[in-house]
């Protein structure tokens, strides 16, 4: 599924150490739930305030002691290829229509910068108003709003809350970590 570029250096866990959620930890179906639900509360979306030029957010807290975010998405913005480490999540689009490209392999969480990816593993979803998707624990996807005239606003809800998220950058099937961001880094 994936090749470690030339060897390197060993590095430093990517990740802190993540105890196995508790048994009554919140699913990604019920995280899913949620933000379908959120997405369909126009109180809530409409609490939004939208830029032309920028992503825009507000925090919600979630079920079960979960993170959430309502997010607006300018035309043409995105995320950028990213994972949520130990996290699982879901997110539900509210108004407009988003894609998702994804990888359908499962990555190493620590010790590596560059892997080259097999072939067969993007997956590319859109989900237009009302639809939504849960994903499991070190999922590497990118999120964009392709409109050229539309913004679009999603809900996003993560279990246990987002100890950080992991930057990549692509070039063909390469994909290499580019950084780490921590919580005080977007909240």
């Amino acid at each position: 599924m994936y090749a470690p570029l030339a060897p390197s250096a060993p590095t430093a866990p990517l990740s802190p150490p993540h105890a196995p959620a508790p048994a009554d930890a919140v699913t990604a179906a019920e995280l899913l739930d949620f933000a379908l639900r959120t997405a369909a509360d126009p109180a809530v979306i409409d609490s939004l305030p939208l830029d032309p030029e920028g992503r825009t957010w507000i925090r919600l807290d979630g079920p079960g002691g979960s993170e959430a975010w309502v997010i607006g998405w300018p035309p043409g913005t995105g995320t950028g290829w990213h994972d949520h480490a130990a996290s699982r999540g879901a997110f539900a689009t509210a108004r407009g229509r988003l894609r998702e490209h994804s990888l359908a392999v499962r990555l190493p969480s620590e010790g590596w910068r560059g892997l080259e990816l097999a072939a067969d593993v993007d997956r590319s979803r859109s989900l237009g108003a009302g639809t939504g998707r849960a994903f499991g624990e070190h999922h590497v996807h990118e999120v964009l709003n392709e409109s050229e005239a539309e913004h679009a606003v999603s809900v996003h809800a993560y279990y246990p809350p987002l100890p950080l998220i992991r930057r990549y950058s692509r070039t063909g099937q390469v994909l290499t970590l580019e950084q780490v961001e921590r919580p005080a880094d977007w909240q």
